[in-house]
Parts: structure tokens; C-alpha cells; sequence
């Protein structure tokens, strides 16, 4: 989960109250993307006395950098896939073609045309094969690519929010 309703709500009325020590216990009870991301910097601000609110900006931001990160290596395997599988057709592709032009190339007048025909039948099968595969997997890659770039602008938003509420709730906005 990024984001939840019951999670923003009550971190909203804990920065309301000021009660950033109660915010980073929420946050290090909950699972959710936004509650990492808010323990990582209210952890920051309450061990440093001297820290600003940019800082803790930045320290959210490198979060929330580093969550994209891990959700976009999640599913960089299927482009992997997705690539290599038509690769691979091909490579078969290539080998039935070299099979029937040896057979071609061949004395034995008689088989030739049935060895020939084996040869193209090996190309196309390999082809399909390497397209049975990649078509799907790169579509669910583009799916799964959608799903996390919509989780980054969610993470963005609520972590955005949250952050303002912060600099809104401090009367000298440089200090925390």
C-alpha cells in the first residue's frame, strides 16, 4: 500500500497538534509507503535539533527516490524478458533458415523439398514461440509500469502534502 485515508488523516491532526513524536510512532506502526517515507524524515527532524524543514524536504524526497527505485527494479525483469524472448525466436528463426539452405545445398534430389519445408517449419515455430512470449510480457510490463508510476505520483502527492502541513504548522518555517 502508498497511501491510505486513515493514515494521512491521523498524521494530519498529529502535525495540527505539533505532536511530531506521536507522528513518527504512527509512522513506524504503519506498512504504507507514505509512513516510511514520513518515519525517514520525522526520525531525521527530531535527532537533529537544528535541522530545517528543507532538509527534512530532501530527506522525504531521497525516500521517495529510493522507493521508485526498488518498485521500478520489481518489474524491470518483465522488459528483460519481454526483449530477450523474440531475441530468441529469432535465433531459432535464423537456425531453421540455416537448417533448409543446407538442405538446399545438399545431393539428395528426392527429400529435398520435405527437408526444406522442415527447415522453414522449425524457423516459424521458434518465431512464434519468441512472440507467444514477448507480446504479453511486455504488455504486462506496461501495465505494471502504469500501476507504479501511478503509485510514484501518489507517494508524491501525500508526501508533498504532509511536508507543507509541517512547514504550515512551524511559525518560523527554516527551523524545525
Amino acid at each position: 500500500s502508498v497511501v491510505s485515508g486513515r493514515y494521512m488523516q491521523a498524521a494530519e491532526a498529529l502535525i495540527r497538534k505539533k505532536d511530531y513524536l506521536g507522528l513518527l510512532s504512527l509512522s513506524s506502526r504503519h506498512s504504507q509507503a507514505i509512513a516510511g517515507v514520513m518515519e525517514r524524515s520525522m526520525n531525521f527532524l527530531t535527532q537533529n535539533s537544528n535541522a530545517s524543514l528543507s532538509e527534512a524536504r530532501e530527506i522525504a524526497q531521497a525516500e521517495g527516490v529510493r522507493l521508485a527505485g526498488l518498485w521500478n527494479q520489481r518489474i524491470s525483469y518483465l522488459a528483460d524478458i519481454g526483449s530477450i524472448a523474440p531475441m530468441l525466436g529469432l535465433f531459432g528463426t535464423v537456425l531453421g533458415m540455416i537448417k533448409s539452405f543446407s538442405v538446399v545445398a545438399s545431393d539428395i534430389a528426392a527429400s529435398r523439398p520435405m527437408m526444406l519445408a522442415d527447415g522453414v517449419a522449425e524457423a516459424l515455430v521458434t518465431t512464434a514461440a519468441g512472440l507467444m512470449i514477448g507480446i504479453p510480457v511486455m504488455a504486462a510490463y506496461a501495465f505494471f509500469r502504469g500501476r507504479v508510476q501511478s503509485m510514484v505520483s501518489d507517494l508524491e502527492a501525500a508526501s508533498t502534502i504532509l511536508m507543507a502541513q509541517l512547514g504550515a504548522g512551524n511559525s518560523d518555517s527554516s527551523k524545525y
